[in-house]
């Protein structure tokens, strides 16, 4: 058994000095190699930019006007117009869409008669004449010709009354 020991110990020892020589061997070609990389790859790094100092600004608008405040006043009588909505009439299907969401997409002509044919959002064809109504803005239908539909609309003037305002939804428009 001893002797088993002594065969492990002297083999280990070899083993061991076998290793330690295999450091030492010549690293010339690796030193060189790290030599000449780090001279590739030598490099400046760019210098901060300078930047400029910040500058307070003073802000005075003491003689400016007031943005919340009314910027004219108007006259009672330019408050007050003819237009008025009509309240009591019933609401027509397209009067819950938006006039820019409503295509026209052709038109039907019977026993004189010209009817419009306009598409809602929801990709339902709507028949309409002179005298319907559309949009959100009270938008009446004036006239119906093959390319488009003149609707005048009642829009809120800014001031506590109502506009006329002509619009046209034409045939094919996007």
């Amino acid at each position: 058994m001893r002797a088993l020991q002594n065969i492990l110990y002297s083999t280990a020892t070899i083993i061991m000095v076998l290793n330690l020589s295999a450091c030492s061997r010549d690293n010339s070609d690796l030193h060189e190699y790290i030599k000449t990389t780090k001279t590739k790859h030598v490099g400046s790094v760019k210098p901060l930019p300078q930047f400029k100092p910040y500058q307070n600004f003073s802000y005075s608008a003491a003689e400016l006007r007031d943005p919340f405040e009314q910027a004219f006043e108007a006259d009672e009588k330019e408050r007050t117009s003819d237009i008025k909505l009509k309240t009591e009439r019933p609401k027509e299907p397209l009067e819950s869409f938006p006039l820019d969401t409503l295509r026209m997409v052709g038109i039907l002509e019977q026993n004189e008669q010209t009817w419009g044919l306009v598409k809602d959002p929801n990709n339902v064809v709507h028949r309409v004449q002179t005298g319907n109504y559309l949009g959100l803005n009270d938008g009446q239908i004036i006239t119906v010709t093959e390319k488009q539909l003149d609707i005048i609309e009642i829009i809120p003037d800014g001031i506590g009354g109502y506009i006329e305002r002509n619009a046209i939804l034409a045939i094919g428009s996007d």
